[in-house]
């Protein structure tokens, strides 16, 4: 549980202390932040930010705030790179997943061909069905999850094969060996005459 939660309002200890890295305008923007009613997770980056701010070691702030080293050391390096406005830019928890509306959309696409959508190729690969939906949906995911997704669906980017997968009896056009003539007597004398001309 975070030191300084919502319900204490005590915000008093951030203003009494000198700044290390964050500008006076950076600090306000934070305070009036936190004072808001945030999620748990936005409100200990900002704490971590202002804690390193006023001089909190890293062991100090994982103690007060509840987190990890890790989130700890990442959101000291933002305050200190003058980045603390970017607080709520990151998400919290996992990337978003497909949807049901990503799931069709990506059918659709498959089904028709890219140059429909303004590209210039004739195929579509999982990468640019990925960044095709990312700039569409706003969902990012890897090619390899395009590939699943389209696999658990029976669809593929593979170019279909024009001719149907069962062959009909054909005729053999094939050649054997049998069927050429071995001549011992020519062969020896084109050797023989290679040998010579040089």
């Amino acid at each position: 549980m975070s030191y300084y939660s919502g319900q204490d309002k005590n915000f008093d200890v951030y203003e009494t202390q000198e700044s290390k890295f964050l500008t006076p305008f950076q600090r306000k923007v934070l305070l009036k932040n936190l004072q808001a009613n945030l999620q748990p997770e936005y409100r200990r980056r900002i704490e971590i930010m202002l804690l390193a701010d006023i001089g909190k070691s890293q062991t100090n702030i994982c103690e007060i705030v509840g987190c990890s080293h890790e989130m700890a050391r990442y959101w000291i390096g933002i305050a200190e790179a003058g980045m603390a406005h970017k607080w709520n830019e990151r998400p919290i928890g996992r990337p978003k997943t497909v949807n049901n509306q990503y799931i069709e959309r990506l059918k659709e696409l498959v089904s028709n061909s890219p140059r429909e959508y303004g590209y210039a190729f004739s195929y579509w690969t999982a990468q640019w069905l990925s960044k095709h939906l990312a700039n569409e949906l706003g969902i990012e995911i890897s090619d390899r999850h395009i590939n699943r997704l389209l696999k658990q669906m029976g669809l593929s980017t593979k170019k279909k094969s024009s001719q149907p997968q069962e062959t009909a009896p054909s005729q053999d056009n094939s050649i054997k060996i049998s069927d050429l003539q071995y001549n011992d007597e020519s062969n020896f004398s084109w050797s023989f005459n290679l040998i010579q001309s040089k």
